[in-house]
Order: structure tokens, then C-alpha cells, then sequence
């Protein structure tokens, strides 16, 4: 398959490594150093799971592309609106576009540019970052995505993909209700990575803290109701579930969002606490503890983006 992995960081440079690995005509859009060393030494994943090496193809130009089977999306949640509108010259009649960011309604932006047509819908779950130019550390985590057709119909195509990533063997599921599995996902990433960027404090130590677990399990139930406003049927049981992951995972674990943050980034902060706050607002939900923490957090965003 012809597919173009679009942002070689964590995410993409995991993902797309891995079907780079397994034959797959691999394209990776990338930038700066972290490109000319892919370009010059192939990109490196070390992995948990087992490390290795691959030779992909990497640019920087867009335009060089024409008519890829399937683009896989591993930026952030906020460049998707501008990324959507750079990919529309390259689409072709058939090609599927498969986002992977975190966040509650990238398909949806998405769908504000792109035809219906040649959008599909998913999430994954992996702990990975870009270790140093070149270089792919997955650190935690077994690595996973789940897709799916937007109104969830098992169409061929999304068989075909689902052929293409048991080859590349990663763990892969087409989903039943695809918005639902986004949200639950959303619902934990949004419950630890806004604490986690207030705190600045790794898992372990956020998990010896109480009244810490209890401004968490609030946050989720403000999202919940978020949720089922929109028609998503998050229930109690998710936000328990989401503890439970967050209770699993190792004490040294930091979310994406946290780590952005900490490094001065721009971050994915209007896409998680953010858009819990507008779109509470919009529906006439009150979001206390997603406001306080998304206000907090917003200078220093907004200097990242300065």
C-alpha cells in the first residue's frame, strides 16, 4: 500500500515504521533535523517490544506526493485544520485519510475540509517521543490503533487497512462505535494530562495524593456530562476504568500534553480542557474543574505560541 505517514514523531514514527518494516511504500513528512537524519541514517525505533531500523522515504514538501492510498496523521489535534488543507491537492478519488491524534473531534475537523469520502475515524494508544533526531523511543505501553468508517459501517476498505496493520503486527481493532472508543480515550487522556501539566508531577507521585484523585475523577465527570450532551454514552464505568488505567501505568509516566508544556511547546491544551470549557459553555454545562485548570494553563500556552 501506498501511504504517506504524515508527522514521523511518537506516533507516526512508531506506526509508520512499522509498516515501513513490514513493505509497505512508506512516505514520511518530517522536518528539520529529525528529517535529515532520517534522510541521512533511516529512522530508529527503540521499542520495547524490540528495536530496529528502517530506510523510508522523508520530505518536507508536500507536493511531492500524488494519489497515496491511505495518509495516516500523527500530529498534534490543533495543526489538523491547516495540515487538512494542505493535503487536499494530493487526494486522490480513493485515498483514505486515517487521523491518530488525541483529542474528541479531529474527524470532524477533518470533515469541515476534506469530503466525507475520504474520511475515516481513529485513535491510538502507544507511549513514545522523538528521543533525538532520527531516533523513536516507545517507552511504555502495548502500541495499538483502533478505525473505523465514521458512521461505522464495515466497509472493504476499512478490511483492507485492518490486512495492512496485522502485517506490520501491531495490535489493531476495527471499532463497533468509533466516536464512543474516541471519547473514552479522550475522557482518560483529558483527566491526566490537564492535572499532570498543573502539577508538573509524574503518575507515581499523582497517584499517592488523595484530594489530587479526587480533582480527577471531577474533571471526568464534567466531561461525561460534556459527552452525553453531544450524544456519546460515557458512563461512570468509563471514568472508572480511566482511573484504573491511570492507577496501571508506570510511576514515571508523563502524558504528551504535560511534556509539551514542561518544554515550553505549544500543546494540545485548547483540544483537551479547552474544548471542555467551549463546549460547556455552548451546551450550558458548568465546567469547574476543567475552567481552573485550563486557565491556569493557558499563559503558558499562549506564550508557547508567541
Amino acid at each position: 500500500m501506498k501511504i504517506l505517514v504524515y508527522g514521523a514523531g511518537g506516533v507516526g514514527g512508531y506506526f509508520g515504521g512499522k509498516l515501513t518494516q513490514s513493505g509497505n511504500d512508506i512516505t514520511f513528512i518530517a522536518r528539520g533535523k529529525h528529517l535529515e537524519a532520517i534522510q541521512k541514517n533511516g529512522l530508529q525505533v527503540k521499542s520495547i517490544n524490540g528495536d530496529f531500523t528502517v530506510f523510508p522515504k522523508a520530505t518536507n514538501d508536500i507536493s511531492t506526493i500524488s494519489n497515496p492510498d491511505l495518509i495516516i496523521l500523527g500530529v498534534k489535534s490543533w495543526q489538523i485544520p491547516i495540515i487538512a488543507d494542505s493535503l487536499k491537492p494530493i487526494i486522490g478519488e480513493n485515498t483514505m485519510v486515517l487521523p491518530l491524534q488525541n483529542g474528541a473531534n479531529n474527524a470532524e475537523k477533518l470533515l469541515e475540509v476534506l469530503d466525507k469520502k475520504n474520511v475515516l475515524a481513529g485513535l491510538c494508544r502507544i507511549v513514545s517521543k522523538v528521543e533525538s533526531p532520527g531516533i523513536i523511543s516507545h517507552f511504555a505501553f502495548e502500541p495499538e490503533v483502533v478505525f473505523a468508517e465514521n458512521d461505522n459501517r464495515l466497509t472493504e476498505r476499512v478490511k483492507i487497512v485492518k490486512t495492512i496493520f496485522d502485517a506490520a503486527g501491531f495490535k489493531n481493532n476495527i471499532s463497533n462505535n468509533i466516536h464512543l472508543d474516541i471519547w473514552r480515550k479522550f475522557l482518560f487522556i483529558t483527566i491526566v494530562s490537564g492535572i499532570g501539566a498543573l502539577t508538573r508531577e509524574v503518575f507515581g507521585v499523582l497517584k499517592e495524593d488523595k484530594s489530587i484523585r479526587k480533582i480527577m475523577i471531577d474533571s471526568g465527570i464534567e466531561i461525561m456530562k460534556i459527552a452525553n450532551a453531544k450524544g456519546i454514552s460515557i458512563t461512570q464505568k468509563d471514568i472508572d476504568n480511566s482511573m484504573k488505567s491511570f492507577d496501571n501505568s508506570g510511576y514515571n509516566t508523563t502524558a504528551s500534553m504535560q511534556r509539551d508544556i514542561m518544554e515550553g511547546k505549544p500543546s494540545e491544551l485548547e483540544n483537551f480542557n479547552g474544548y471542555i470549557v467551549k463546549q460547556g459553555k455552548l451546551l450550558g454545562i458548568e465546567t469547574p474543574i476543567n475552567s481552573f485548570i485550563y486557565n491556569c494553563l493557558l499563559p503558558q500556552e499562549n506564550k508557547a505560541r508567541s
